[in-house]
């Protein structure tokens, strides 16, 4: 179930933006790409209900402090709406409903009330197209696991379309209550049994966090899959532009990134106000077109020394890479690259290459890009895995419980009335399970009469296995893409100080 607020209105026109020059990879220009994830505490004087209103320019009032926080003269706000996951009472469809059950739910006064995550839409989509592509992300990566969703898209017509996401921090339960955001673990001993604590007078335990949402890959994760749905929303309406999560580094571009403006040295540079982050991007600007020239420069260096080799056999990658290698060691002038230079990390460049046949630069990134195209597809294949595994883990903890309090129910239901309420009492919490997994069960069995339970713990067993396999495949890879990419960049540095050190001859093919 999902709920969602109404829309705002839309504007009748689509400003026109000037496009900014963006490094390209693969022959596609890589648009701007920005994904920022920060958290909402109330230990930084932060509030949940504050933030809300500010986002969605709206009129709410947070009942833990009385504080009102009206925005509704702000402008820019062009949608908003709120997504609940399917156990989520329908009330936090309403925004100030969710938020101050929010504030009400966390006691502490260094609580962390939520997550904001800021995203930059591509604006080569259409508004709608924009709706779409954030609605759909935010129900695949957030509100399937258990999140409530407010999502605001923020467009002033200044080229710079992004929406912020509000994301609650603790799992809603199957009967709607808030969860736990940490669970209490017993440290145990070798034998499996509780240490007791003489000085604190209790046994030794620790708190272990009752999801992985802040676990440090989660980000990683999230800004990915953002990137890759935006880039399938760009090829599905045609467009060349992409957008990548990834480094300058990372992704093999030699280009100095620039530095985020912000919001207040955004408005001041457009209104002709210098900055100091203005500055450096300008610099950084100029610096970039150097190295561009000087990549063209290369490029057509490559390319005589191509025309001068089209009626020979070129040497391969490795062959070209020792030989540079033999030649510095020869002359005891090993470049100052010294990571490369280190006999174990040569080799191991060397059989890479010979071992994977790759015979030159693009046989190395062809490579590389099978590996990325591998992890994506674990990646899409472990989602259906962890969602079917989640929902077996309700149904047989479910189904364990009514047939483990069944008899319980049966010996109530043959007691006279008379005696039925006490009995009751003194087996409150055996019938209560009972009866909620009842209803559970009566909800996914669809009208079937018996409980599947060996079928699903089968189910949950091959599942189990198969995600197991999946996950060790999935760390493999990224080993070897992690050392595919160092042996690149190592290749990549040998050829570029080499092309630098030698001059060509035919000086006038370089100045065409």
């Amino acid at each position: 179930m999902v709920s969602c607020a109404l829309p705002r209105a839309f504007c009748a026109c689509r400003h026109k933006r000037k496009r900014r020059e963006h490094p390209q990879k693969g022959g596609c220009p890589i648009a701007i790409y920005h994904c920022s994830i920060k958290i909402i505490s109330r230990g930084k004087g932060k509030s949940a209900v504050a933030a809300a209103a500010y986002r969605s320019g709206e009129k709410l009032t947070n009942e833990y402090d009385g504080i009102t926080h009206d925005y509704t003269r702000k402008g820019g706000i062009v949608h908003t709406e709120i997504l609940l996951p399917d156990n989520a009472p329908p009330s936090f469809s309403d925004r100030s409903v969710l938020w101050n059950a929010v504030e009400r739910i966390e006691k502490a006064k260094n609580a962390q009330l939520a997550r904001e995550i800021e995203i930059a839409l591509p604006h080569e989509l259409t508004r709608e197209q924009g709706i779409s592509l954030v609605r759909e992300y935010v129900k695949d990566n957030f509100v399937t696991v258990g999140m409530c969703a407010d999502v605001c898209l923020h467009d002033k017509n200044d080229g710079n379309p992004h929406a912020h996401i509000l994301l609650t921090m603790r799992p809603i339960e199957q009967d709607g209550a808030w969860g736990v955001k940490q669970k209490k673990e017993y440290i145990l001993d070798k034998d499996g049994n509780k240490i007791y604590d003489p000085k604190k007078r209790q046994y030794k335990c620790k708190s272990v966090p009752a999801t992985d949402w802040n676990e440090q890959t989660k980000a990683e994760e999230w800004r990915a899959a953002w990137a890759e749905i935006c880039n399938s929303y760009l090829e599905k309406g045609n467009h060349t532009e992409r957008i990548d999560h990834r480094s300058y580094e990372r992704q093999g571009i030699d280009l100095i990134p620039t530095v985020h403006l912000g919001v207040a040295a955004f408005q001041m540079e457009k209104r002709g106000i210098r900055t100091e982050r203005g500055n450096i991007n300008r610099e950084i600007e100029v610096t970039n077109q150097k190295l561009r020239q000087l990549k063209a420069r290369i490029s057509k260096l490559q390319s005589w020394l191509k025309e001068e080799a089209a009626n020979t056999e070129p040497p391969t990658l490795a062959e070209v890479i020792q030989g540079i290698l033999s030649r510095r060691e020869q002359t005891g002038k090993p470049g100052c690259y010294t990571a490369v230079n280190n006999l174990k990390t040569a080799a191991k460049m060397l059989n890479f290459l010979q071992e994977n046949q790759i015979v030159d630069m693009d046989g190395l990134t062809e490579k590389m890009a099978g590996m990325f195209s591998e992890q994506r597809e674990i990646s899409e294949k472990l989602k259906p895995i962890d969602r079917r595994l989640k929902a077996l883990e309700g149904h047989i903890s479910n189904a364990e419980k009514y047939l483990k309090y069944r008899e319980v129910y049966g010996k109530y239901r043959r007691q006279p009335p008379k005696k039925q309420e006490a009995f009751y009492e003194a087996y409150r919490m055996e019938l209560t399970h009972y009866e909620a997994a009842g209803r559970y069960l009566d909800g996914v069995m669809n009208g079937r009469t018996g409980i599947p339970l060996k079928a699903w713990k089968a189910e949950q067993e091959k599942l189990t296995a198969e995600r197991k396999e999946l996950s060790r495949r999935y760390l493999a890879l990224k080993d070897e893409v992690k050392e595919a990419e160092q042996i690149r960049k190592g290749v990549y540095a040998i050829l570029r100080e080499e092309n630098c050190k030698e001059q060509p001859t035919h000086k006038q093919d370089l100045d065409r």
